[in-house]
């Protein structure tokens, strides 16, 4: 059986991962947790903001109501009290199709 790398799953992200992630500023970041209650890192001692999986995924959420659909701040943050649940499923659909289509990039390259 041929050896397969496993992912790397982290615990927690910090805010230099995170900004290169999305590929904003830092300040920017820091403007939505001021503004998105689901946005919520841990800070640890020197008050350095660590970000779970779970804030990366809202993040991502956050980004795709604001600069893919279009949404104001406060049109944001009211559609993801009113719908949370189907931001989420909706972000997971939008994440499996992403990495399907990169592994479809990858295969054909391979061709």
């Amino acid at each position: 059986m041929p050896y397969k790398e496993r992912d790397i799953n982290k615990m927690y992200y910090t805010m230099g991962e995170v900004s290169a992630m999305f590929n904003v500023n830092q300040s920017m970041i820091r403007f939505y947790e001021k503004e998105f209650d689901i946005l919520q890192p841990k800070k640890n001692k020197k008050g350095n903001r660590l970000f779970t999986p779970e804030d990366v995924d809202n993040l991502k959420i956050i980004f795709n109501l604001i600069n893919e659909r279009g949404f104001t701040l406060q049109g944001a943050r009211d559609y993801l009290k009113q719908n949370g649940s189907e931001a989420k499923e909706s972000q997971q659909v939008i994440s499996a199709l992403e990495n399907l289509k990169k592994f479809l990039l990858e295969v054909k390259e391979q061709l």
